[in-house]
């Protein structure tokens, strides 16, 4: 054995007896659907375990374990940090600490922010302190995202903002928003926009949330009315906010693309055989059947390509546009699982209360509704193919 893969295994097993006992039982089960692990001033944890065990996950630097330890992250490489989700997986724990600010600002500010800026926002995000949402969306600016208007002009030391976003995720319950507003008008579309961070209790900010189908309220409309903002707080150049945003939205797509890692969930074969029932050992319809091995084979396949990619960019280096190709094809598996599941489990996939529904089925339903908003959310599925087309397989416009 190598001396690199005897340290790895050290580490392995430090790692699996520190998981086996910092982890709360209640954490080892599957997280339900009002329990939300995201941090932030106004978070309500409906279990107290889930607020335990984020500190203590946070505490050793493991809810961002790749980020630099000088901002609170555990600094690990990434055959450490492999192994880290693997013992994390072997007693199901269910994540510390999700959100935008580890998934999309937290890489954004470690690539683009100053050194005050990563002092300053960095480690609050590691610990769950500050909850982050997203101010790109507007009602005429969505896929054509560089089509935005919210206007932010330079007053003295801050810059006074005035416009709408939509589509806010979690801006009801954010702490801090990180915003695209427009500097310049004259400027070409693409340029003239500026990136900037601000506080969501600003006086001038208001937030709606919208209503969905879901029965929940995820998005919001935000409006912004002579909100002022520090100039400090621009990320990257004033005018070339662009830039940023780009790289942005390629975290955003990697983590929208999933491909492995998180708490175990039920195969497909495992629900099919208790609701269509099994013939011979077999699940009892021979189409269904070869539809799940078909998808259980296509969702191994990705899961080992994001893993090589990992690897063959060492997980420290920003995504490429290869992101596009993970966010597209990822949140079709999604979209298929949940289609695959109405078929398996017939109208108990359809029920919004009820008595003759259990609450594993109700929540299956919502989590089917909102999946379609995976093809959405992040830039549309067709927007995810033109970038692979020309930025991946480099075909002509």
């Amino acid at each position: 054995m190598s001396s690199a893969s005897g340290s790895l295994e050290n580490f392995r097993t430090e790692i699996a007896a520190w998981v086996e006992e910092n982890c709360p039982a209640s954490m080892r089960t599957p997280l339900p659907a009002n329990e939300h692990p995201g941090g932030g001033k106004r978070a309500k944890y409906n279990n107290p375990d889930t607020k335990v065990w984020m500190d203590r996950m946070a505490a050793k630097g493991y809810t961002a374990p790749t980020w630099p330890t000088e901002y609170g992250g555990a600094g690990l490489n990434a055959e450490q940090n492999m192994v880290l989700r693997q013992e994390l997986g072997k007693i199901n724990a269910r994540p510390a600490l999700v959100g935008m600010g580890l998934s999309m600002i937290g890489p954004a500010l470690l690539e683009y922010g100053t050194d005050e800026q990563k002092a300053e926002h960095l480690p609050k995000i590691v610990s769950g302190e500050i909850w982050w949402c997203q101010g790109y969306s507007e009602p005429n600016a969505g896929s054509d995202l560089a089509s935005l208007q919210t206007k932010a002009v330079v007053d003295g030391d801050d810059y006074i903002i005035n416009g709408q976003k939509i589509w806010t995720s979690g801006a009801n319950n954010a702490d801090w928003i990180f915003c695209l507003v427009r500097t310049d008008f004259d400027a070409p579309k693409h340029n003239g926009i500026t990136f900037i961070l601000f506080d969501m209790t600003t006086p001038g900010v208001t937030v709606k949330p919208i209503l969905l189908i879901s029965g929940l309220s995820p998005f919001c409309e935000t409006f912004f009315e002579d909100v002022r903002a520090p100039r400090k707080n621009v990320i990257g150049t004033v005018n070339d906010g662009w830039t940023v945003a780009k790289r942005l939205l390629q975290y955003e797509r990697t983590m929208i693309g999933g491909g492995g890692g998180g708490q175990k969930v039920r195969s497909l074969a495992e629900i099919a055989t208790e609701y269509v029932g099994l013939q011979d050992g077999k699940i009892n319809d021979s189409d269904l059947r070869l539809d799940i091995a078909k998808h259980s084979m296509d969702s191994r396949a990705f899961s080992l390509t994001t893993r090589r990619s990992v690897e063959e960019s060492k997980s420290t280096k920003a995504p490429s546009f290869v992101s596009s190709m993970f966010k597209y094809y990822g949140t079709e598996q999604n979209i298929a699982r949940y289609e695959l599941m109405m078929k398996a489990m017939g109208s108990q996939m359809l029920g919004w209360e009820g008595d003759e529904f259990q609450p594993a089925e109700l929540t299956e339903t919502r989590a089917w509704l909102r999946s379609k908003a995976n093809s959405i959310e992040g830039g549309t599925s067709e927007v995810q193919l033109n970038i692979v087309a020309k930025r991946v397989l480099g075909l002509p416009d």
